[in-house]
């Protein structure tokens, strides 16, 4: 494959406009020796070829999609300025696209009124939901399914606040009858509704968590770091679409760009519902906030430096693709899900495999058939290998038996068992299932 150049000269063209604001000033050598500069960028060249092919269809791995084109030009020019969006004196106009473009996505969920901003990815920006909710419910203990992402117990150690997992049921949901019987104990501070999990897909079932909510008073924050853009997709099953139809709800959200969102690493962002949380992130840094009485964006982050480049970036890919339903990006998000329905109908079919329940989003886990969770787990792992053989990049990941024990009729000799994950989170996908399912049909016989 060619890597996309032919928006490079338009990158050009952005420069040219770009300088023409500070021309006022007396010009700087800043390129250095340009021979030096080629020989060590050739060598990072060289360097990165040594990578799996994640810009490309046939790497459905991990949660790895390429930037959009708009985004990696904006980024890169903004490169020339190097903003830093602590301060309005560091980063006066990619302050301004922060704010525009962390409003444009709290409306996606419903909130005309909110408090937030971009931050490094979702680990960080799942600290600072976190962060409030110990500070409103101290000492409280913070739960979340088993099948969440590990952060949350990392998160709730460096916080010193009890963590808990709950198990997950066969669907890899949140158990609601093992997490009322942790809140009749009466010690949850904070609920960590997962709206699609990192290995299965999986969204918790928002609804109930809700019901529960009014009955326990507990504080209840949405990790969507995966699955938050899906609140646009019109092709969701009902349980999914009815979980996500109520995220607006939820007391905090966490949902990472630089996962469905075409941008580069890293890019997160946390939104509160309440803006009064912003008490707790008051300070002052007379060195820094010293340029206007505006709003600066290191008044409401634990993060101090971060890169204007990545407000950037995605002011300028959501003014190409808006966040509405039924628009191009929502078209996109719906062509991933349906490609993992179709290469999921085709898996399900073949006797050759083992599969549970149908992708919620666009992930889904299946397995090659044996007659103990040991060989399944030995098959998983061979067949990957041979996937890769044939450039078609695969992952291996590790469930409980609960996910699997009432549909497979199988020898339990282990409690886990390791399974393919397939993450069809580009809308190319949806134009290569069937050369994926070509290379799965030829490694499984």
């Amino acid at each position: 494959m060619t890597l996309e150049t032919k928006s490079l000269p338009l990158l050009f063209e952005a420069l040219t406009r770009l300088e023409e604001g500070f021309r006022a000033l007396p010009d700087v050598d800043l390129a250095g020796d340009m021979d030096e500069l080629q020989t060590v960028l050739m060598a990072v060249a060289e360097r990165m070829q040594d990578n799996y092919p994640y810009q490309h269809p046939l790497y459905a791995g991990q949660m790895l999609k390429p930037p959009h084109s708009i985004a990696r030009l904006a980024y890169m020019l903004s490169l020339w300025i190097n903003p830093n969006n602590h301060a309005l004196d560091g980063g006066r106009a990619s302050s301004a696209m922060e704010k525009e473009a962390v409003t444009q996505i709290a409306a996606m969920f419903g909130w005309e009124s909110h408090l937030g901003h971009l931050c490094g990815g979702g680990t960080m920006a799942n600290l600072e939901a976190l962060w409030i909710s110990g500070r409103l419910n101290p000492g409280k203990k913070i739960v979340a399914s088993d099948q969440s992402h590990y952060t949350h117990q990392r998160i709730s150690e460096v916080l010193h606040l009890p963590f808990q997992s709950i198990p997950c049921n066969s669907k890899a949901r949140m158990d609601l009858d093992a997490l009322e019987a942790v809140l009749k104990q009466g010690s949850v501070g904070t609920v960590v509704a997962t709206m699609g999990t990192t290995a299965a897909g999986a969204v918790d079932p928002l609804m109930e968590l809700l019901q529960l909510r009014a009955q326990y008073g507990f504080r209840l924050h949405a990790d969507a770091a995966y699955g938050g853009y899906f609140v646009l997709a019109e092709n969701l099953d009902g349980d999914t679409r009815a979980a996500f139809d109520r995220i607006s709800e939820v007391d905090s959200i966490v949902i990472d760009p630089h996962k469905h969102g075409l941008q580069p690493y890293g890019c997160g962002c946390v939104l509160f519902k309440d803006p009064s949380v912003g008490r707790f992130y008051k300070h002052d840094s007379p060195y820094t906030y010293f340029s206007s009485d505006e709003l600066h964006l290191g008044e409401i982050s634990l993060e101090c430096s971060r890169a204007g480049a990545s407000a950037a970036a995605l002011w300028a890919t959501m003014r190409m693709f808006p966040l509405t339903r039924g628009g191009k990006f929502a078209r996109g998000l719906e062509k991933g899900r349906k490609a993992a329905l179709i290469l999921f109908e085709k898996i399900q079919n073949d006797s050759r495999f083992f599969t549970a329940f149908a992708p919620e989003l666009d992930i889904l886990i299946w397995a090659p058939r044996g007659d103990k969770a040991s060989i399944i787990s030995k098959r998983s792992k061979a067949l990957f290998e041979a996937a890769a053989s044939e450039n078609l990049h695969l992952a291996v990941a590790t469930f409980p038996k609960v996910l699997f024990q009432e549909a497979w009729d199988i020898d339990w000799d282990e409690e886990d068992v390791a399974c393919l994950r397939s993450c069809l989170m580009k809308a190319e996908h949806m134009e290569w299932v069937n050369p994926i399912w070509k290379v799965l049909d030829k490694v499984a016989g």
